[in-house]
């Protein structure tokens, strides 16, 4: 009888636990890939100088875009994110149609370089548009509208003793952009990216116990990439959608971690895809 009783337990359990991942809704798969951005626009805090920036349009930087897009394209995307705001997306829209119609020449950009490449390859309809900018609090709106109080503020973001950006404010040469990506989208250095959030400008006080930084660093980083996050829970609409992200690295040190606790998404690593990219230029 004991025995009959520990069976039928065990067959109780095994089917409540079927009967709960049975209600699990499936997952979104997206992999996020963080790039430096191709075309130098040197809008973020880290800034390269002229000497330091290559053109992706030259060899061996094609050859070794051309491979990432061809190792990535086993992920099977069916949808790409891009980092532009959705009211872009009527430009972003009309660029596109015109480079599957072979009437446009790509440029610098990432957003052409690998989303244009990779959506026309894959017949995909759009590109879509999932950027947003943060909204800051009432206070910081105040104060960026105080020319002294802004500069207090921006001085201590630069000038300060213990100021983070004084030594790496300036990126270096890239040599291989393979090499690169595998830099921007591993674990560690994503994590160590975003500890860079949590010292300056995030402890600046204007008075002693204020949280002037944390407030500014809430509007201008956290807010944002909440905001995008948002966005891409617009987009995936399907579960079996397979979305592919593009993105500034530095996106990644929040928007992975979103997503890796996220109910609706599967976040899938691009390091092995650019592994493969990496033996197929070496190959060649």
């Amino acid at each position: 009888m004991k025995k009959i009783l520990i069976l039928l337990s065990g067959m109780m359990l095994a089917n409540a636990l079927f009967g709960q991942d049975a209600k699990t809704p499936p997952k979104t798969q997206i992999m996020t890939l963080g790039v430096f951005h191709l075309a130098y626009h040197n809008l973020d805090v880290q800034t390269t100088e002229k000497k330091n920036q290559i053109s992706v349009l030259e060899e061996p930087y094609q050859s070794e875009i051309i491979a990432i897009c061809n190792a990535i394209e086993a992920f099977k995307p069916t949808m790409i994110a891009i980092e532009k705001s959705p009211n872009e997306q009527g430009a972003i829209d009309s660029l596109y149609s015109l480079y599957k119609s072979d009437q446009f020449t790509l440029k610098k950009d990432e957003i052409y370089q690998l989303a244009f490449r990779m959506g026309k390859k894959l017949n995909l309809p759009k590109i879509h548009c999932m950027n947003n900018w943060g909204k800051h609090y009432n206070n910081m709106k105040t104060l960026f509208k105080d020319s002294i109080r802004s500069a207090n503020l921006e001085n201590y973001y630069f000038q300060s003793p213990d100021s983070i950006y004084m030594e790496s404010k300036k990126s270096k040469k890239v040599s291989n952009i393979i090499d690169e990506f595998t830099q921007l989208n591993d674990p560690k250095h994503i994590k160590e990216s975003l500890s860079v959030y949590l010292l300056n400008p995030f402890k600046y006080e204007e008075e002693a116990g204020d949280f002037t930084g944390v407030d500014f660093e809430t509007g201008r980083w956290f807010n944002r990439n909440l905001r995008i996050f948002r966005n891409i829970q617009r987009m995936a609409q399907k579960p079996e959608e397979r979305i592919l992200l593009i993105i500034g690295c530095g996106h990644l040190n929040l928007l992975n971690m979103f997503l890796d606790v996220s109910k609706e998404f599967d976040l899938v690593s691009p390091l092995p895809y650019l592994e493969v990219a990496k033996k197929n230029t070496c190959t060649k």
